[in-house]
């Protein structure tokens, strides 16, 4: 019984990753940057792009990402995004079109706060290129912090058992009914119960970053988890 839960928590954890990490993919596919036409092509659309970011040049230094693939970028950003922000109301209805089964509202929230790293209540291009070099191309532990952080929604550097309710019943919320059509009501405690089992190595009833890196780390499904999406652009 043990050993089921344990699973269960650990194939949560990994869909919860790669639900992350296929939202910042069809997010490229909605700005235009993933297709399926020829790459012959990208020279033509490198000549329409009217505006650039400013420090482009120290975009490219800070991130895993060349020039050509930052312009790009850009360019299907402002096309999506004409004002070069988004606010969360529409950053809400974007992602709420990759899971039309279920409420990806509260989800799309919290992951919403972790592109906003500086608090301001939008998303410039420079917020979601960052965070899109970490999720595709960043190393492990630069990915399993973003994560961390994401979690981390009240932002004191732990993981309690709340935030990780949260997650797990926004996670639930997004996949929607039919997933799981014999979903118990208590599912998400025992989900939380599991997770907080294998990850707060001192028992403390917290998660610091260094714990949730070593668990994560010592899984090999987790570890899959963050290659599938490495050479998407």
């Amino acid at each position: 019984m043990e050993r089921e839960e344990q699973q269960s928590e650990n194939s949560l954890h990994t869909v919860a990753i790669i639900l992350l990490c296929c939202g910042a993919i069809k997010m490229l596919h909605l700005l235009g940057v993933i297709t399926v036409e020829d790459k012959a092509d990208d020279d033509l659309e490198m000549t329409m792009v009217c505006h650039r970011p400013e420090g482009l040049d120290q975009l490219e230094a800070q991130t895993n990402f060349s020039k050509r693939e930052l312009q790009v970028l850009y360019r299907g950003f402002k096309n999506e995004c004409p004002s070069g922000v988004v606010n969360e109301e529409t950053f809400k209805q974007i992602y709420s079109q990759f899971f039309p089964h279920g409420d990806a509202s509260t989800y799309a929230h919290f992951l919403f706060n972790a592109f906003d790293s500086a608090h301001t209540g939008s998303i410039k291009f420079e917020d979601f290129v960052t965070a899109l070099s970490i999720l595709l191309r960043g190393s492990v532990t630069e990915k399993l912090q973003w994560t961390f952080n994401l979690y981390d929604i009240n932002r004191d550097g732990y993981i309690n058992k709340e935030e990780m309710t949260d997650i797990v019943r926004a996670i639930y919320d997004m996949m929607g009914k039919y997933t799981y059509p014999v979903l118990k009501t208590d599912a998400p405690k025992q989900h939380v119960d599991a997770f907080f089992q294998k990850m707060d190595k001192n028992r403390d009833g917290v998660v610091t970053l260094d714990e949730f890196i070593l668990s994560c780390q010592e899984d090999e499904n987790i570890m899959r988890s963050l290659q599938l999406f490495e050479n998407v652009i």
